[in-house]
């Protein structure tokens, strides 16, 4: 078969099976119609002055975040739909002699510190924003390292897909595609199991809790829900936020809790509780093994539909190139790649409410305690400054999370089904 019906063909069938997972794993009415029997009301929880402070907090916020967002991806889109990005590449490759793979590394990390420079200014405005309102406990060389840090494994990551990809293209001009969804695959697989004990120690410090009540408590829970934990860590997150947070991670023998100091230092050990149930639902329902699967697929899908764009004339030469094997050509690679990702963003968005949702109930079934769930989601949402009322449109196209008032009548709604009593509005009494 020649390879561009080939890769057609192949496109049709990862994408109907993505699909197909996407409909079996994805938990679309994680609580029924029960759900709508509650009103998602932030005045029934929350008083005029904490909707009025997030309201301005995201007011000022919410501008340099989309701003930095479009401007990025329009630059990106210069670099690949134009010849600067091959220069800027070709510019880099002369520093490694111009062989190809050093071209690629080369030309992947100047890419990446170009994007960098132009987005840095609108990431250092809501790092401003952060810090005004309590949100944010670093300096600014706290900022810029744990900014720094966050460019390298970027850089490492498109450099290893890169590398991959320029490597296949080279070996087999017209069937790179499967090779490349087979590696592409793989390496989701790699980076989700490995993350947690690669990546994650580079941005956070990890102690073992105390032995106490708080910790006997977790493990209890774990062991409960029918979930294997090596050890209930604590995260230092204090040292550049004073946001409240927990997860469990890593697989096997090395899956633990983790909790953020500052959960630990502010709220109540039922809270606490609570917010790991949460996290422990993840696990019980297998969503870390489901979107390491969706997220396999979909990567695999996205070669052969990269091959068909690449393979088509009037786009390569729009990016001054006029052979993919010329690695010049990864501005181009690197923008469809950004495209690709930014377009389905909506649907894994859309997929992770879901999935949260449903980590909701298990939390609520595995504890019993509507009450302190509902206090639980008050408390993080006014640390955190939680967007109470958020834009419908933005909500479908960025939220990985149900808004707090939904889960909150949520909440309700479970405790309805469940036969206890439905928690009482937080909100002071209006007059």
């Amino acid at each position: 078969m020649a390879p561009r019906p080939a890769a057609l063909l192949c496109l049709v069938v990862l994408g109907a099976a993505l699909v197909a997972a996407l409909a079996l794993t994805t938990p679309w009415q994680p609580l029924g119609n029960d759900a709508a029997t509650v009103e998602a009301d932030p005045r029934l929880d929350f008083t005029t002055g904490e909707i009025a402070r997030e309201v301005g907090y995201h007011d000022a916020a919410r501008p340099p975040a989309l701003a930095g967002l479009v401007v990025g991806l329009v630059a990106s889109g210069l670099l690949g739909l134009t010849p600067l990005g091959a220069r800027v590449v070709g510019a880099a490759g002369r520093l490694g002699g111009n062989r190809w793979p050093l071209t690629v590394a080369l030309g992947a990390v100047a890419i990446s510190l170009v994007l960098l420079a132009i987005r840095l200014p609108f990431a250092a405005r809501r790092e401003l924003l952060r810090r005004r309102v309590g949100l944010s406990t670093q300096d600014w060389p706290g900022w810029a390292v744990d900014v720094a840090k966050g460019t390298a494994v970027g850089a490492v990551l498109l450099c290893v897909v890169l590398l991959a990809l320029f490597l296949a293209v080279r070996r087999s001009p017209d069937f790179w595609w499967a090779y490349a969804a087979v590696a592409a695959a793989g390496l989701v697989v790699v980076v989700s199991f490995g993350y947690p004990v690669v990546v994650e120690p580079i941005f956070n410090r990890f102690t073992p809790m105390a032995d106490g009540p708080v910790r006997d408590s977790l493990l209890e829970l774990a062991e409960r829900d029918g979930v294997e934990v090596d050890d209930v860590l604590v995260a230092d997150a204090s040292r550049r936020t004073t946001a409240l947070n927990a997860y469990v991670s890593g697989i096997g023998a090395t899956r633990r809790i983790v909790v953020y100091d500052t959960l630990v230092r502010t709220a109540t050990p039922s809270e606490v509780r609570l917010v790991v149930a949460h996290e422990l639902g993840h696990v019980a329902e297998n969503d870390v093994r489901d979107g390491t699967v969706l997220g396999a697929l979909g990567a695999a899908a996205a070669m052969p539909l990269l091959f068909l764009l690449l393979s088509w004339p009037p786009l390569l030469g729009r990016s001054g190139v006029t052979d993919l094997r010329d690695p010049r050509s990864l501005a181009l690679v690197a923008f469809l790649i950004t495209a690709v990702t930014t377009v389905t963003g909506p649907v894994q968005a859309l997929v992770s409410r879901r999935v949260e949702a449903r980590a909701d109930i298990h939390s609520l079934e595995l504890t019993r305690d509507p009450e302190t769930f509902v206090d639980a989601e008050r408390r993080l949402a006014l640390h955190n400054l939680a967007d109470l009322e958020p834009n419908q449109v933005l909500q479908a196209l960025f939220a990985s999370h149900p808004s707090t008032p939904e889960r909150i009548a949520l909440a309700r709604a479970w405790a309805r089904r469940a036969g206890q009593p439905v928690p009482a509005g937080r909100a002071e009494p209006r007059r």
